[in-house]
């Protein structure tokens, strides 16, 4: 998952000063062929934007959502091999972001960006259809099972966690771990590791009974895109016209997002339910700052994950004799003649810049932590069944179950 070939973004430094009448190499570019598949693919997801909104929103067509899935599936799965996605350009970005080298191209941007526009105006569309790691979960699902909504609501957190974990590790220069760890990466490529292949499967069989798994409880794009949707302009509804009560769409959702008919609370439960709300609102600064401490605590394992912080452990064990012999990182670079007191320096400063970043991922995970609980105190009433806009993946399964949207679709044809 991410982008690769020319699509990745390239580290620019100047060139080495060199007195022995070394000649640069020629620039190259990429070739037009290369590019060309660049600007294709920004166009065939644009095109599929347009057509899954289209079909989600106004034709109202599980049918051909599922068909637009599939086709995504196909192409930007195994055709592009899951090297072109809006979830791995979430590392891109963030790199760019922090570190001004960082060269990122305009298609990289372009595919971060034009999903959460339409998630923007037309709810999460881009989930439904267009996807190639939710598409793979789709086609597999047999047996959905209803999560319990303590349950669902935890593992909704994970999300957030590792949101906050590839954004920390990518800004850093440290991993690309959204890609490192797709799970669906080696199906599209036909190839990976035998550890890759088996998380892979393992999220193929839990599909099988859990409605992409992967989407709502890990994706971190979709973490986004949850936060967006619920401020989009048009939404799913589960039926065209006024719900008649009817309870067929209840079982209907894979994926928890149909919520029932709620009455507003009794003046008892009101009052309760205020004081408990006013408390978690004086509560929530303790969570993150006590959050953020806690992420402080785990500055220097996280540290570890930048190859330079590696090598400088390693070195400075050698030195100091607690270890024997090299390993194929540290001889090279003695083999280079580089200085072990710069090493140790740059390894101070990333070091340096983990004790903030570990700090503000753990604020971000308090924070997540206290919205959530604010959020479950918050009731809110309800007199119809209704498509939860954070968590509805727009896949239409529930307009099939509507008896007035069958009606209404018999009338027009």
């Amino acid at each position: 998952m991410g982008f690769c070939g020319a699509a990745g973004a390239q580290q620019r430094f100047p060139p080495p000063d060199f007195e022995s009448g070394y000649k640069l190499p020629l620039t190259t570019v990429p070739p037009a062929r290369q590019q060309l598949y660049e600007y294709l693919d920004v166009a065939v997801l644009l095109a599929a934007l347009l057509l899954g909104s289209y079909l989600s929103l106004k034709k109202r067509s599980r049918r051909g959502i599922f068909c637009l899935m599939v086709f995504s599936l196909m192409y930007f799965g195994f055709w592009r091999k899951g090297c072109v996605c809006p979830i791995g350009a979430i590392q891109n970005i963030a790199l760019a972001f922090f570190e001004p080298a960082y060269a990122i191209p305009t298609t990289v941007i372009i595919f971060f960006l034009l999903p959460l526009f339409f998630t923007l105006f037309f709810g999460r569309t881009f989930c439904a259809a267009v996807c190639p790691l939710g598409a793979i979960q789709d086609v597999v699902l047999v047996r959905p099972l209803q999560l319990p909504g303590w349950l669902e609501h935890t593992l909704g957190l994970l999300g957030y966690v590792y949101l906050g974990g590839a954004v920390l590790f990518a800004a850093t220069g440290s991993a690309f771990i959204i890609c490192q760890y797709d799970p669906f990466v080696s199906f599209f490529r036909l190839s990976g590791s035998f550890e890759m292949l088996v998380l892979g499967g393992s999220f193929l069989v839990v599909g099988l009974f859990v409605g992409r798994a992967y989407c709502r409880f890990l994706c971190p794009y979709g973490v986004i895109m949850r936060v967006l949707s619920r401020f989009s302009k048009w939404r799913i509804t589960i039926t065209p016209k006024d719900c008649i009560q009817c309870r067929l769409c209840e079982e209907s959702c894979p994926f928890g997002a149909i919520q029932k008919p709620a009455t507003a609370p009794l003046p008892h439960d009101y009052r309760a339910g205020k004081i408990k709300l006013i408390t978690l609102f004086v509560l929530a600064p303790i969570i993150v700052t006590v959050a953020g401490r806690l992420g402080m605590e785990l500055a220097e394992p996280f540290s570890r994950m930048h190859e330079r912080v590696r090598l400088a452990d390693r070195i400075h064990m050698e030195e100091t004799g607690r270890i024997e012999g090299t390993d194929d990182a540290s001889e090279a670079f003695r083999a280079t003649g580089g200085s072990i007191a710069q090493l140790y320096s740059e390894a101070g400063q990333i070091a340096d810049k983990f004790v903030w970043g570990s700090m503000l991922f753990g604020g971000f995970v308090g924070l997540v932590v206290a919205g959530k609980l604010i959020g479950l105190t918050v009731r809110r009433s309800r007199k119809d069944y209704e498509a939860d806009q954070g968590r509805c993946l727009a896949c239409g399964r529930c307009f099939d179950y509507c008896p007035v949207g069958r009606a209404e679709r018999k009338v027009e044809h």
